[in-house]
């Protein structure tokens, strides 16, 4: 069994009177993709956005490679953010920048590199996932698909361990859908990179996913492999499984 590189504990989060996360306990295990299932609202995004310390829970404890960063103030949390990479949902890159300049933002202001060794890197990432050519572009001349990819090799910029994926196939047509994937396994399998992937997107999911988790009601419903998923008798799970509609509406929530 490989290690735990996240730790996480009684895991709770309110909105006002809202519980979104209720007394959480899982792990991330080391080099392994992890992904997060789980209907609109139900708080997955939540979840991923405190695996970053971009949201600090209300009570519980989150440890990641054996430190406590649940709580930490803003200028402790840099040495996670080296190590810990963000994909949102938008991709959020700068309009007003290149393609190339995206890419080298990060490690322009996190690194003493020349422009030469800068730029040799912002060509390795691109290259990393398949766009070449595209440096002098800007991001509205880009696809979709285009965008997320460069988002992506941003992310990859500064070489992190871990990389969190919020929705990446969010808008993509399935062809586009399963090339981002494919990326994504590549990226742990030649990287060694450990990921969590936040999705609806049920092939995206059983392609990337070596474990899975079930979010509903503030608690995780089932975690397991998808052999285990497939074999489970919950029939939230099922239902979601086979894309059946939920019976009542759904909440209000706190994700997409």
């Amino acid at each position: 069994m490989a290690e735990a590189l996240y730790e996480v504990r009684g895991l709770t989060k309110r909105y006002g009177e809202r519980v979104i996360l209720d007394h959480l306990d899982f792990e991330v295990l080391r080099g392994e993709c992890l992904v997060v299932l789980g209907r609109s609202g139900s708080g997955k995004s939540v979840t991923l956005r405190q695996l970053d310390g971009l949201e600090a829970p209300d009570e519980g404890s989150i440890v990641f490679d054996g430190t406590e960063i649940a709580g930490l103030p803003e200028r402790e949390l840099y040495p996670l953010r080296r190590r810990v990479a963000m994909l949102f949902q938008s991709g959020a890159l700068f309009d007003s920048m290149s393609v190339f300049d995206n890419v080298a933002f990060p490690l322009r202001q996190h690194t003493d590199g020349s422009p030469e060794e800068i730029a040799a890197k912002v060509r390795e990432k691109l290259g990393l996932v398949r766009l070449k050519g595209v440096e002098d572009k800007a991001p509205s001349d880009l696809s979709g698909g285009m965008k997320k990819r460069v988002a992506l090799a941003r992310s990859l910029a500064l070489d992190p361990e871990v990389m969190l994926f919020d929705e990446p196939t969010t808008g993509l047509d399935p062809v586009t859908s399963a090339t981002i994937g494919t990326l994504i396994r590549s990226i742990q399998s030649d990287l060694g990179v450990t990921s969590v992937v936040v999705t609806h997107d049920l092939p995206l999911a059983e392609k990337v996913g070596d474990r899975l988790v079930f979010l509903s009601g503030g608690h995780f419903g089932f975690v397991g492999d998808w052999q285990a998923a497939r074999a489970e008798k919950d029939n939230e799970l099922a239902g979601f499984l086979a894309g059946r509609e939920e019976q009542e509406e759904d909440q209000e929530g706190a994700d997409a």
